[in-house]
């Protein structure tokens, strides 16, 4: 299970609320790449694929496919608001180790 903090919520409320395209929640994804050998990919998504699962939180729909899904299982994803900058930030456990920009993560 993937989960959302309040923060993360409300970022995210505010983000679809305020789209041009109609969306009904966020697609989160794993990769190849990055630094450390994965990378985390996020986006708006009005539906989810047949491939999907969907995670909903306060009215929030999370899609992530069967694929992605294995390398997300636990991980909290938050919304940080820091002099450095402001953005969504992933605390995985299976991440083995990870980069400092905290967009990428080794297993």
């Amino acid at each position: 299970m993937i989960n959302l903090t309040n923060c993360a919520v409300n970022a995210l409320k505010s983000a679809i609320s305020a789209s041009a395209q109609p969306t009904s929640g966020l697609r989160i994804m794993v990769e190849t790449g990055g630094c450390d050998g994965f990378k985390y990919k996020m986006g708006f998504a009005d539906e989810a694929k047949s491939d999907d699962t969907v995670i909903e939180r306060d009215g929030i729909k999370v899609f992530v496919d069967n694929k992605s899904h294995e390398h997300l299982a636990g991980t909290t994803i938050d919304f940080v608001v820091a002099l450095e900058g402001s953005g969504f930030t992933f605390d995985n456990p299976n991440a083995s180790s990870s980069c400092a920009c905290g967009k990428s993560f080794g297993r």
